[in-house]
């Protein structure tokens, strides 16, 4: 089964940075395309940015564009959101997803798993 892990979440000042990982393991059948979401209680889940196989297709969230940027290594099965220039809206539950059956050269269209997230702080 597949299995997605995030980590290096943690607590940091506004205007600081942290680099999320999300590493996938397991049985692959496809190539897949992956997503980074954030939920808080309370409040939809919002996604805010997601990746191709290749890597040559990205998407970015209005809310995220140009601070934040979303990369992977194929050959590490982990896909990183580099989170800059943080505030403390961006306070969430991070969460990486896959879709095992992505369009062809394409963003996902239905993610397939989820991780369990980690905890992003961001303090004024």
């Amino acid at each position: 089964q597949v299995e997605l892990v995030e980590s290096g979440g943690g607590l940091v000042q506004a205007g600081e940075s942290l680099r999320l990982s999300c590493a996938a393991s397991g049985r692959f059948f496809s190539n897949y395309a992956m997503g980074w979401f954030r939920q808080t209680p309370g409040q939809d889940r919002e996604l805010i940015a997601e990746i191709s196989w290749t890597g040559d297709k990205t998407y970015y969230a209005d809310s995220v564009k140009g601070r934040f940027t979303i990369s992977r290594d194929n050959a590490k099965n982990t896909v990183y959101l580099q989170m800059n220039s943080l505030a403390p809206e961006d306070t969430a539950v991070y969460v990486c997803a896959a879709d095992i059956n992505p369009p062809t050269y394409g963003l996902p269209l239905q993610y397939d798993y989820w991780g369990q997230g980690t905890q992003v702080t961001v303090s004024s």
